[in-house]
């Protein structure tokens, strides 16, 4: 009987592998959203800078307040951030709370952050930067934009990473909003785009 060498098997052992993991992630129940660890955890402690004419940044306390909201991360570089920003109004103007997270965007004393507000408009209640982008990565965070959805205790309802659309709302946030005790009105057609 011939010996089949060890390294013959290697190869098509990993291949076995690397393929059943594909299968898995492509099963999964929403194969698109990264996973969180903080889902159902309180939030990461918030250490914000100001932003240049945006106020005081927001606090630990705010996102305790006893009050639904969104808190979402973003940057003035960032494309996908510009692509979602008329969702983020239209939901600012129903009245959804959003608290904005600046990320590594100091360049030029945060010229092109407060530049981006002036040019799209600004849906926060109260905005603060992560320049060192310290906080963020306390928060877990792949990249921007991200969004949660935070209840008024502070735990973490839903983590969004990538940018928002109709769709995303619809089917996700609206959802984790109405867990948190937040009744969302439907969103006017002209407003919501994509």
């Amino acid at each position: 009987m011939a010996r089949i060498p060890v390294l013959a098997v290697v190869p098509p052992v990993l291949f076995a592998g690397l393929a059943g993991l594909f299968l898995w992630g492509m099963n999964r129940d929403d194969p698109g959203q990264l996973p969180t660890a903080f889902k159902g955890r309180e939030v990461p402690e918030v250490s914000l800078v100001a932003l240049p004419g945006q106020g005081e940044p927001f606090t630990d306390a705010t996102l305790r307040d006893g009050e639904a909201k969104l808190v979402n991360f973003w940057a003035s570089w960032c494309a996908p951030c510009r692509v979602e920003h008329p969702q983020l109004e239209a939901l600012s103007a129903m009245g959804v709370p959003i608290y904005g997270i600046n990320y590594k965007d100091d360049a030029n004393g945060f010229a092109n952050a407060t530049g981006f507000l002036a040019e799209m408009g600004n849906p926060y209640r109260a905005i603060g930067a992560d320049p060192s982008g310290r906080m963020s990565l306390d928060w877990g965070l792949y990249g921007v934009p991200e969004t949660f959805v935070v209840d008024g205790k502070g735990k973490v309802l839903l983590r969004f990473a990538g940018p928002i659309t109709r769709r995303v709302i619809d089917q996700q946030i609206r959802p984790a909003l109405a867990e948190a005790g937040f009744d969302l009105p439907p969103m006017a057609d002209a407003a919501a785009g994509g």
